[in-house]
């Protein structure tokens, strides 16, 4: 364990549980956290992890300005759901870009865990950019990339980070309850 990854840690933490209360300040305390994980994901040997946490630099930033401005005549962006024939494309896409860079990376660099780790980054970026489009769905990945991440992480003696990544899957849970909630709510105001 060193400093560095005590802090993306802390403000892992800090971003999932203001994601879970819709505060957009989710945005900035993520932003803190993904870029320290790009040095810790290289020293580790999770290519993919690092690259998708290059990726959630810039998702970092277009998440932080739809729940600002993405929902225009709204004061406060709903969440809302991805229909099941929506969803199954999302997750055919997360399977088969797993497949494809999982390929890529066990093939042609020296990575730990390929495939796995191949999943977490794919499913992580789906479940991001629905996060920020505030789709209820994007919790059921999270999920999914929680427990794959407890393992890899473990395996890799990121300990802290496993940890980190057990946390991450109770908090999805209480995440997804809580949007759910939110979702329901919203659809029985309407008019």
């Amino acid at each position: 364990m060193s400093t560095v990854e005590l802090i993306a840690v802390v403000f892992g933490l800090l971003s999932v549980i203001l994601t879970i209360r819709q505060n957009v300040w989710c945005w900035p305390a993520g932003l803190i956290q993904v870029v320290l994980f790009v040095g810790i994901f290289y020293d580790a040997k999770l290519y993919s992890d690092m690259v998708l946490h290059i990726i959630y630099i810039f998702l970092q930033f277009y998440g932080w300005y739809y729940w600002l401005y993405g929902d225009r005549g709204k004061q406060f962006l709903l969440v809302q759901k991805l229909t099941p024939n929506q969803f199954g494309w999302w997750s055919l896409a997360v399977f088969a870009l797993t497949a494809t860079w999982g390929s890529l990376m066990h093939y042609w660099t020296d990575a730990s865990f390929a495939f796995a780790d191949a999943f977490v980054m794919m499913a992580s970026l789906a479940a991001q950019w629905l996060m920020a489009q505030k789709k209820l769905q994007s919790w059921y990945y999270w999920i999914a990339v929680d427990i794959v991440a407890i393992v890899v992480y473990r395996q890799k003696e990121l300990n802290l980070t496993a940890l980190l990544y057990c946390l991450f899957l109770i908090l999805a849970c209480i995440g997804w309850i809580s949007w759910r909630n939110s979702y329901q709510r919203a659809r029985i105001a309407k008019p």
